[in-house]
């Protein structure tokens, strides 16, 4: 029988690349989207995917969608936390609402989409938990208090949740990509791209399938024995201890 999964902003970049490959892999999968209507209908379309959008940084949107889902493909067996956004700027000059935005769509949504599947999970004894972190949530990064931040808290969820779940038979991991060619690091100024690479020793970005193919592992039963893990793969740019 087939294992259900669950991808937030699963239908373009990083996100689309892991629903594929979860699909491709046997999967059933539903992708979350939070606003583009046309990407989200082309990937429908392309993928045979199922999309539901909501914003993962409302609670009770949260979950009333997982509701929807289950109601149609059964229990979650997967969840991969790929939803976020950025609001850079330096931090004398963020916002309140910069800060609260990020904070809220990359690691308040955590919370809020993991809580209504870790009961059901726990009760049948199987889950894998899988939140997308980053690179600059390890070393942080210039114009990105917010995010760093909150992708650095999503490193102390996954540790701590991984903790309380592992006899429970689940599974609590996370990936921290560094620069990858999403249309969002495509649309970057040349220069600045260009400096980026440059600090890569491996000497160009990574592709969201080599993330998705990381996915694919900690979703495999053969995973079973790695809790509370955090991947990284960024060429080489940062290299964690």
């Amino acid at each position: 029988m087939s294992k259900q999964a669950i991808v937030t902003g699963g239908t373009r970049g990083i996100g689309k690349a892991i629903a594929i490959g979860l699909k491709e892999a046997g999967f059933n999968v539903a992708a979350t989207y939070g606003g583009n209507d046309e990407a989200a209908a082309q990937f429908k379309e392309e993928t045979g995917i199922g999309v539901y959008k909501w914003d993962v940084s409302d609670a009770a949107a949260c979950e009333e969608g997982i509701a929807k889902i289950e109601a149609d493909q059964g229990p979650t067996d997967v969840l991969v936390n790929n939803a976020g956004i950025t609001r850079d700027g330096a931090f004398h000059k963020m916002t309140a609402e910069q800060w609260r935005a990020v904070m809220s769509t990359n690691l308040d949504s955590a919370f809020y989409m993991t809580r209504p599947v870790i009961n059901g999970m726990r009760e049948r004894g199987y889950g894998r938990i899988i939140n997308i972190s980053s690179i600059n949530g390890q070393k942080g990064q210039f114009g990105q208090a917010n995010y760093s931040a909150a992708k650095a808290g999503l490193i102390g969820f996954t540790r701590a949740l991984a903790h309380e779940t592992a006899r429970k038979g689940i599974t609590v991991n996370a990936i921290a990509p560094g620069y990858i060619g999403t249309d969002m690091v495509a649309a970057m100024d040349e220069k600045v791209l260009d400096s980026i690479v440059g600090q890569i020793p491996v000497g160009r970005l990574g592709t969201p399938e080599e993330i998705a193919n990381a996915v694919l592992y900690l979703a495999d039963d053969k995973a079973g024995f790695m809790t509370g893990a955090v991947l990284t793969i960024n060429g080489g740019q940062y290299i964690a201890a």
